[in-house]
C-alpha cells in the first residue's frame, strides 16, 4: 500500500492527514494555533509554533495510522495564504512574529501605491488588487519595523516565505528555500504570465531579490524531508497555498470548473485554464496549482463571514448553545418569513467591496421570532455565495465562456443540508458534496503524488473525485430571482 501525508498548515490550527492513493483519509492529527493580536487590527502568528505544531501533528497522524515514515511515498503541503515570514538564513530563526493574512497594518503603504499610480500596473502583472491582503506591503513593514532588518537583506542574511516556504526550510534542514506558484501569486510582486518575481515590482516596494524563494510548480521535487525528523527521508512533491490546494481536491482541472468551499468566510474559486481573465465584477485572478510549467488561472472571490455568522448566533445572540444546532432551529420553521440577514461584521467583501458597510437584519415583523432570524442567518451564506457566482459567470460569458453548470463544495458548512439545499435553489444548478470533504489536504497529497509517480495525470484524479450527494435546485427561476433582488436591496442598505 503507498501512502500520501499532507500538512495542512491553516490559520487556527495545523493538521496532518494521511491518506491512502485511492484518497481516503487514514488518520489526521490537529493541534492548535495561538492567535496574536498586538493592536486593532493587527493579527500575528509565532513562526516557531507553526513549525513544533505541525511537526507534531505529521508525527502523531502517522502513529494513528499505525505506519512508518519509509512508508509514506510523498509529502504534500498546503497552507494558509499571505501569512508573511522573514527568518535569518544563518540562524533560521524568525526576525519577527509572522504578520497573518487578516493583518491590516500595511494599509499606508497600500494608499501610496494607489496615489503613486501602480494600481493598474499591479493588476495587470498579479491579476491583483492593491491591499494590505497580500504578502509584498506586510513583507516591506517588516523590513522597515524590525531594527537592523533592512540592512541585513541587502546583504542576503535574510530569507522571505509565506508559510509553505518556512515550513519546506524546517522539513529540509535548511537546504532549500523555495514556493509554489499559487503561494507566490498571493504577494503583489509575483509576474503570474511569465511565473517570475517581478523586477519592477519588487523596487516599487524597495525589496531586495535576494530575498524571495525559489518558484516551481505546485507538483514538482522540492526536497526530502530530514530524516531525523520523522524517522526516514520523504520526498516532498506538493504545494499549494489552501484555496488552490482545494480547486486541485476537487478536480477542478478545466475552465469553468467551480468550487466553494464554506469556513469560516467563503471562498470561491472558478478555474480559467490557460487564460489570464481580468474580473470585471470585483473578483481577483489568481494562478491555479500548477501541474507542470504551463501557466494555469483562477478568478476568486471571497465572503468575509460565512460559517462565523454561526458563531455569532451561538455567541452573540445565544440562540444556540453549539453550531450544531442551527440547522434543527432553522427548520423549526418554513422559511425565514422575510427576514434578511446581512452579516456585514467587518465590511462586506467580493463582489461589493464595501469596507464601511454594517450588518443589518431588515424584513422583522411582530411575528418574527429566533428561529426566523437563525434562518436568515444560515441563507446569508448561501446569498453571499450566490452573488459571487453570478459575478462570475458574467465574467465567463463576457469572455466568451460557457455558464457555470455545476458547483463544487466543501469546508466544514457544507455539512448543513438546508444551507447547500437553499444554494442550489438560488442558483439554479446543482450543488456538488464530494464524499471526501477535506479537499483541501486531499488536493496537496494528489500534487505530491502526482510529482512522485503515483499518479500519472490529471485524468486519473479525476477519476478519484466521487460526490456523495447532489442537492438539485426545487425553486422556480423567477422564485429565486426574486430572493435574490431582496437580498440586493438588503445589502444596499448596510452602507451607514
Amino acid at each position: 500500500m503507498t501512502y500520501l501525508l499532507a500538512l495542512d498548515q491553516g490559520t487556527s490550527s495545523s493538521r496532518s492527514i494521511v491518506f491512502d492513493v485511492d484518497g481516503h483519509v487514514l488518520a489526521q492529527s490537529q493541534l492548535e494555533l495561538a492567535q496574536i493580536y498586538p493592536q486593532p487590527g493587527w493579527v500575528e502568528h509565532d513562526p516557531q509554533e507553526i513549525w513544533r505544531t505541525q511537526l507534531a501533528t505529521a508525527r502523531d497522524a502517522l502513529a494513528k495510522a499505525g505506519i512508518q515514515a519509509h512508508e509514506v511515498h510523498a509529502l504534500g503541503i498546503t497552507n494558509q495564504r499571505e501569512t508573511t515570514v522573514v527568518w535569518n538564513r544563518t540562524t533560521g530563526l524568525p526576525i519577527h512574529h509572522a504578520i497573518v493574512w487578516q493583518d491590516r497594518r500595511a494599509e499606508p503603504t497600500c494608499v501610496e501605491l494607489r496615489e503613486r499610480g501602480l494600481a493598474a500596473t499591479i493588476q495587470a502583472k498579479t491579476g491583483l488588487l492593491v491591499d494590505a491582503y497580500f504578502s509584498g506591503t506586510k513583507l516591506k513593514w517588516l523590513l522597515d519595523h524590525v531594527p537592523g532588518a533592512r540592512q541585513q537583506a541587502e546583504d542576503g542574511e535574510l530569507a522571505f516565505g509565506t508559510v509553505d516556504s518556512w515550513l519546506i526550510w524546517r522539513l529540509t534542514g535548511g537546504a532549500v528555500h523555495a514556493t509554489d506558484v499559487s503561494n507566490a501569486s498571493r504577494t503583489m510582486l509575483f509576474n503570474v504570465h511569465t511565473n517570475q518575481w517581478d523586477a519592477e515590482l519588487l523596487r516599487a516596494l524597495d525589496i531586495p531579490a535576494s530575498l524571495m524563494p525559489a518558484v516551481k510548480p505546485s507538483s514538482a521535487l522540492y526536497g526530502e524531508v530530514s530524516p531525523d525528523l520523522l524517522g526516514h527521508a520523504i520526498a516532498i512533491g506538493g504545494v499549494a497555498g489552501d484555496q488552490q490546494s482545494a480547486l486541485f481536491g476537487q478536480a477542478c482541472f478545466k475552465a469553468g470548473m467551480v468550487k466553494n468551499t464554506y469556513g469560516t468566510g467563503c471562498f470561491m474559486l472558478m478555474h480559467t485554464g490557460n487564460t489570464f481573465q481580468t474580473s470585471h465584477n470585483g473578483l481577483i485572478t489568481t494562478s491555479a496549482a500548477q501541474a507542470t510549467a504551463q501557466t494555469e488561472f483562477a478568478i476568486e472571490g471571497s465572503v468575509f463571514v460565512g460559517g462565523a455568522v454561526v458563531q455569532w448566533l451561538r455567541d452573540g445572540l445565544h440562540a444556540i448553545q453549539g453550531s450544531g444546532e442551527v440547522q434543527a432551529l432553522a427548520q423549526s420553521v418554513p422559511d425565514s418569513g422575510g427576514v434578511i440577514v446581512v452579516p456585514a461584521f467587518t465590511g462586506l467583501g467580493a463582489p461589493y467591496w464595501k469596507p464601511d458597510a454594517r450588518g443589518t437584519i431588515t424584513g422583522l415583523t411582530r411575528g418574527s421570532t429566533v428561529a426566523h432570524i437563525a434562518r436568515a442567518a444560515l441563507e446569508s451564506i448561501a446569498y453571499q455565495s450566490a452573488a459571487l457566482l453570478q459575478a462570475m459567470s458574467r465574467d465567463a460569458v463576457g469572455a466568451g465562456g460557457a455558464a457555470v453548470a455545476e458547483l463544487r463544495v466543501d469546508g466544514g458548512a457544507c455539512i448543513n443540508n438546508l444551507l447547500m439545499q437553499f444554494q442550489a435553489d438560488l442558483l439554479g444548478i446543482p450543488v456538488v458534496r464530494p464524499a471526501v470533504t477535506e479537499t483541501t489536504a486531499l488536493g496537496a497529497a494528489y500534487l505530491a503524488g502526482l510529482a512522485t509517480g503515483v499518479y500519472k495525470s490529471t485524468d486519473e484524479l479525476s477519476g478519484l473525485w466521487r460526490s456523495e450527494r447532489r442537492f438539485l435546485p426545487t425553486l422556480e427561476t423567477h422564485r429565486a430571482k426574486e430572493l435574490m433582488e431582496r437580498w440586493e436591496h438588503a445589502v444596499r442598505q448596510t452602507v451607514l
